[in-house]
């Protein structure tokens, strides 16, 4: 991330050429999280059907009331306002995956939602920025980015996994490049920070007082989620491992998939797509937090 920020700042013009590269780099982080998880688990977490439920309801009913609550102490300006409640009321569909197994949460579980996630969010976004703003911004949300981020980011990459578990199970040659893309996850997601920070820095522009006056915002989310989704965990009766993938998949948002559509917003809102990556920063640092932190509010039994 600091990286990121010195390239940005030092070379702009650099910095924001690195965009077209997001969606690869973060395809390719994907590609080798999900060869980490088993075709057959993945089927298997289909029918968890409590922790299917648990995930809905932290997203889609929780996580919009703790922003309800958040979006009555943010700033005026529409742009900074749009920008908080495209990252805040979008779960995450790919580093929490991540993040989760560190921390001992059922990684092939949130893997078996992200389709459920993606779909619903691309349903619901539009309401909840109706509920928020009102009409004036609604037409703003696209349907395509979500449906290029889909086959970009979940089912092309989680293609190419399936593939390379199959060529591992009957192929020695295969077993070594599975072993060297699983070696790869910590340098590509360090790549996908820098490239992502790097990219947007140059358009700051000058807003970086407006911007900075929403990181407690982001906060104070990441304060309130853990205990918002044990809450929903204790009261489905998850056990250990799939009560941390909920606070996980509560406290994470949904800021790579997101940003292509903040970036095609219109000038007069261009500052939406800062505030969307400076989440991510936030974000990132809370999840190196979490991953130490959750397992001690969620001791295994």
């Amino acid at each position: 991330m600091v990286l990121g920020g010195l390239l940005g700042w030092a070379a702009p013009g650099a910095g924001s050429g690195l965009e077209p590269v997001i969606n690869p780099v973060l395809g390719a982080l994907l590609y080798v999280t999900f060869l980490q998880v088993p075709a057959a688990d993945l089927v298997r977490s289909l029918r968890a059907g409590r922790f299917l439920t648990a995930v809905l309801v932290v997203n889609f009913v929780v996580v919009p009331l703790v922003v309800a609550a958040l979006f009555a102490f943010l700033p005026g300006d529409r742009a900074v306002q749009l920008g908080v409640l495209l990252v805040l009321l979008t779960p995450c569909v790919d580093y929490v995956i991540v993040f989760s197994g560190l921390a001992g949460g059922s990684g092939q579980r949130l893997l078996a939602a992200t389709p459920l996630l993606l779909i619903a969010q691309m349903l619901l976004l539009p309401v909840f920025l109706l509920v928020f703003l009102g009409p004036g911004l609604v037409d703003v949300v696209a349907v395509g980015p979500f449906l290029e981020a889909f086959l970009v980011l979940i089912v092309i990459p989680l293609a190419l996994a399936w593939a390379t578990q199959a060529w591992a199970a009957r192929r020695p040659a295969g077993q070594k490049v599975a072993s060297i893309a699983g070696a790869a996850m910590v340098p590509l997601m360090a790549l996908t920070l820098m490239t992502v920070v790097a990219s947007q820095v140059p358009a700051l522009d000058g807003r970086f007082g407006d911007v900075l006056r929403v990181v407690p915002h982001y906060v104070a989310f990441l304060v309130v989620m853990p205990f918002a989704g044990m809450a929903v965990a204790r009261l489905l009766r998850l056990d250990t491992s799939d009560g941390r993938a909920v606070v996980f998949t509560g406290a994470t948002r949904n800021s790579l998939v997101v940003l292509p559509l903040a970036l095609a917003l219109p000038d007069h809102l261009a500052v939406a797509a800062v505030v969307v990556v400076t989440q991510t920063l936030v974000e990132v640092i809370g999840m190196v937090i979490y991953v130490r932190a959750v397992p001690r509010l969620l001791p295994a039994r």
